[in-house]
């Protein structure tokens, strides 16, 4: 099963139009995951109309029209893996162990906010992937979206991509 995790599109405040290779990963994922601030409600219907599944959530910068499609977090279970997504986990120190006491039972959690790509393991083993955004570097050298392979209720295959600078 093909993942595509992305976030912070912030459509069309940080960028015009969605990029176009990430457009393309969406057409070529089994489940797309979007972790919030989609800003745009034409953005949440572009990925609707494109994604195969499409699991999403809303951000801090989401109005109250994605706010009613959209829940704060979600949980599903992916061939085998049991995952969540929230926009926000609050600040980098300490995340690990927050996010494992704040979603216990799970064995990916993915979440966006900072825009700045994380990919590390709480203790008790929940990995937390922030696959940055594809809009809006930020500080951050390049912007970003990441997939990832689900095989055998196995996580693998985890890859950031990174986006031309140009728009």
């Amino acid at each position: 099963m093909r993942l595509l995790l992305t976030s912070d599109t912030h459509v069309p405040k940080r960028a015009r139009q969605v990029p176009a290779a990430l457009l393309e990963a969406v057409d070529a994922a089994d489940v797309v995951v979007h972790a919030g601030d989609w800003v745009d409600v034409a953005t949440l219907d572009l990925f609707e109309a494109r994604a195969r599944r499409l699991v999403g959530v809303f951000g801090n910068n989401d109005g109250a029209e994605l706010r009613a499609r959209l829940d704060e977090t979600a949980r599903v279970e992916l061939a085998g893996i049991r995952m969540g997504v929230v926009h926000e986990t609050g600040a980098a120190r300490g995340r690990e162990q927050r996010c494992a006491a704040r979603f216990p039972g799970l064995d990916v959690l993915v979440f966006g906010h900072s825009h700045i790509p994380w990919d590390t393991v709480a203790p008790g083993g929940l990995r937390l992937l922030n696959p940055g955004s594809p809009t809006d570097r930020r500080r951050q050298p390049f912007r970003t979206y990441m997939t990832a392979e689900v095989s055998g209720g196995q996580l693998g295959d985890v890859r950031l991509h990174r986006l031309p600078r140009g728009r």
